[in-house]
């Protein structure tokens, strides 16, 4: 399993405001890893600092058995986004053209990518549909098969489930975890303690403006932060 992402000792932030610091993980191939946190705590800046939308204010990312272009990313989704006009082909195909490969036409090759990807994500029956007339779970598919298209060997997912209905939800990260499964590595953001324990295999902790724990899922779980945090959310979810 070799190592692809390994972040050191970084400080992140924008217009030269530290958001977070002493940000140190690694990621190799196949991981799992979630990153938890409370909202305004770095998460947001950690993704575009792995994306490469935001200089490294201290310290270094450094990519070692992959690179950014193998990084098929799956934001949040906007209002806007919904009610995109075009079909369900037609935007996971665009997956390919992220890869910065522009062509005035598509090639054989990135059909057959498109093709393998909504297999995969099982929205290969919706290849016609407009894509505004799914559903919110048939849409995450839909980006999460663009996304794959875009991607080499890693998928870096936004709070995915956002605004999904729980068996939506489920679905959904059953989907991720069966492409990790198949060989395929995963960093994702999530208020989800409960799917972080669940699916991934190590845990990123960040707190008000430092990293609180990394480690894998086993750890976390035993450790003091993470019980805090499990049991807060359980008492959040009774109430």
């Amino acid at each position: 399993m070799g190592k692809q992402i390994e972040c050191k000792n970084c400080t992140l932030g924008y217009e030269g405001v530290p958001v977070t610091e002493g940000i140190n993980f690694t990621v190799n191939s196949g991981d799992y890893l979630c990153i938890l946190g409370e909202n305004g705590s770095g998460k947001s800046t950690l993704i575009k600092s792995l994306l490469g939308l935001r200089p490294v204010m201290k310290g270094d990312i450094d990519w070692c058995e992959a690179k950014h272009g193998e990084i098929g990313y799956l934001p949040q989704q906007t209002v806007v986004q919904r009610d995109f006009p075009a079909s369900v082909r037609e935007i996971v195909i665009s997956g390919c053209m992220a890869k910065g490969k522009f062509h005035p036409f598509i090639l054989k090759e990135d059909k057959e990518r498109a093709a393998k990807a909504m297999e995969q994500l099982g929205i290969t029956d919706l290849e016609k549909h407009c894509y505004r007339e799914l559903s919110g779970g048939q849409q995450q598919r839909v980006l999460l098969a663009r996304a794959l298209c875009a991607s080499g060997k890693i998928l870096l997912l936004d709070e995915p489930v956002t605004g999904l209905d729980p068996k939506a939800q489920n679905d959904l990260y059953e989907m991720i975890a069966k492409l990790n499964k198949s060989g395929m590595t995963i960093i994702m953001v999530s208020h989800d303690i409960h799917a972080a324990v669940k699916y991934a295999s190590h845990v990123l902790h960040i707190g008000s403006k430092k990293q609180l724990f990394f480690g894998t899922k086993e750890d976390y779980v035993n450790s003091k932060l993470g019980q805090s945090f499990i049991n807060s959310e359980e008492a959040e979810h009774d109430e």
